[in-house]
């Protein structure tokens, strides 16, 4: 699946119509016959596609090292996970970043709509940003949280008037991994219980906690890492045993057919039916904790049945565990009609995680919750060197005033409900595009060998979509458990008299 996470600003982004035509022609090369991408024997002249638009900021020439050299670095010097993860097969050298662009050392533009994995909120190097984060350079970088500096007052105090009673006590961190290992410790000294349930395809971070927390197998290790995790049907109302066709809160339900009446939905309480089969097998008659996010993020964007989250709160409650909701990609107002995801689920969390758009690509992570949950960590002695540092929580406070006063969680509901409509039109044109989902601008457009079987589009045909996609100038990401899912996660600020621009 892409991913499409930016938030973009400008007054010069793709043309509605030059999107469409670019989409469009992209798939009409892919769709092989309308089944598999598979290239024909015949020859067809290349599509034409839109040019990228002129913007007025030229960054300065890249004067470093070689490609050759960098990557020789990176092959021999840096971790071989290195190398695995890069993406395409002519790596793309990045060197400058302004707003929705980045430049790579040859000096090419590219519309990032990938937002470094979800993370870059209001735009690379955003000049208000920037100007804080300079600011506060001049004044004081670090110092320990043993002694008292405002700025880690004054943002925990801005952060939590964002959230509803009574999650108002914030712990910072400096990624999400540690505020979810930090938010299961804590949930097992409140609790005094031990095992934690997560959702198949979960993705909670790279720590030894936080892999046990994650179910997906490409980020599983052969050593003793999920002590107490456990994973139940994650209900993914497309891929999943059900789903129907009025399940989501999106612009975009899914191809598939149901009887449900209104107000009712029958692949929840199938979902729900799972869950309560793991109660009775799989874990103890008191559990930890619950641990999800709003929106799957890793696994492709993916949409829970409405009432899902509802229900299992109730019964999570009810087996004495807390719920915990994982805002790293959902939260700051990227899912557009809410702040933070969990609110368009109509539920109340015990405990709230959150990093990447935290700080607008700067180090940080934060765990917020109530005052009664918060005191079980004074039971012993928990410190974090660089948690709420004086330049993070400048930078993170001044992320909030700008998505404040540029109605980044607005155009975030307007611009995604628009590229959600329009990527649903391409779907029901093309046989390999099987679903798009999200809300907001997290959204997701699972990439099939048909729509009858549902079954992934191979690897090799992604690999091609993909590598076609940089080289219109467009960077996107990519999820799902076998990699068939297009993400985008942008937050686009859209200026008077700018054209819009989309995944």
């Amino acid at each position: 699946m892409h991913k499409v996470c930016s938030r973009l600003h400008g007054p010069a982004l793709f043309g509605k119509t030059d999107l469409w035509n670019s989409l469009d022609a992209c798939m009409k090369f892919h769709n092989g016959g309308g089944v598999l991408c598979q290239k024909s024997a015949v020859k067809h002249p290349p599509p034409v596609l839109p040019q990228i638009p002129p913007f007025d900021f030229k960054p300065e020439p890249y004067q470093g090292m070689s490609k050759d050299r960098l990557l020789d670095i990176r092959k021999h010097n840096c971790n071989p996970m290195i190398m695995k993860v890069t993406y395409y097969k002519k790596p793309v050298f990045i060197n400058h970043g302004y707003m929705q662009w980045l430049w790579d050392v040859d000096g090419r533009r590219y519309l990032d709509l990938f937002a470094g994995i979800v993370t870059v909120s209001v735009g690379h190097c955003n000049p208000k940003v920037t100007e804080m984060a300079e600011k506060q350079l001049r004044r004081l970088w670090h110092t320990t949280s043993i002694y008292v500096n405002p700025q880690m007052q004054e943002y925990a105090e801005k952060l939590a008037s964002l959230l509803p009673d009574p999650l108002k006590v914030v712990y910072f961190t400096n990624s999400g991994s540690e505020a979810n290992d930090l938010a299961v410790l804590m949930a097992r000294l409140h609790t005094g219980n031990f095992d934690v349930i997560t959702l198949r395809g979960s993705y909670h971070g790279g720590s030894p906690q936080a892999i046990g927390l994650t179910s997906n197998t490409k980020y599983k290790y052969p050593i003793p890492s999920s002590m107490g995790c456990h994973n139940t049907m994650c209900p993914d109302v497309f891929r999943g045993l059900w789903g129907g066709s009025h399940c989501r809160d999106s612009p975009v339900q899914t191809i598939r057919e149901c009887s449900c009446s209104p107000g009712h939905c029958q692949a929840n309480d199938m979902y729900i039916r799972e869950l309560k089969e793991m109660f009775a097998t799989t874990v103890p008659d008191r559990i930890a904790a619950f641990f999800t996010e709003p929106i799957q993020g890793n696994s492709g964007a993916v949409q829970f049945p409405k009432n899902y989250l509802k229900d299992t709160y109730q019964l999570v409650r009810e087996k004495g565990g807390i719920c915990i909701a994982d805002e790293v990609q959902t939260g700051f107002g990227r899912t557009g009609s809410h702040f933070w995801g969990f609110q368009g689920h109509n539920v109340l969390p015990d405990m709230v995680t959150m990093a990447k758009g935290i700080a607008n690509g700067f180090p940080m992570g934060a765990v917020v919750t109530t005052a009664e949950i918060a005191s079980s960590l004074a039971k012993g002695v928990h410190f974090n060197t660089f948690g709420g540092n004086p330049l993070a929580c400048a930078v993170a406070s001044s992320v909030l005033d700008t998505i404040k006063e540029d109605k980044m969680q607005e155009n975030s509901a307007d611009v995604g409900t628009y590229l959600l409509t329009e990527l649903a039109k391409l779907r029901d044109k093309y046989e390999i595009i099987g679903d798009v989902r999200g809300k907001g601008l997290q959204i997701g457009v699972e990439m099939v060998k048909d729509k009858v079987s549902r079954d992934p589009l191979p690897s090799e045909a992604m690999a091609e979509i993909f590598e076609d996609t940089k080289d219109m100038g467009v960077l996107i990401g990519k999820g799902g458990l076998y990699g068939q899912v297009g993400e985008g996660y942008l937050k686009v600020h859209v200026l008077s008299g700018s054209s819009l621009l989309c995944a």
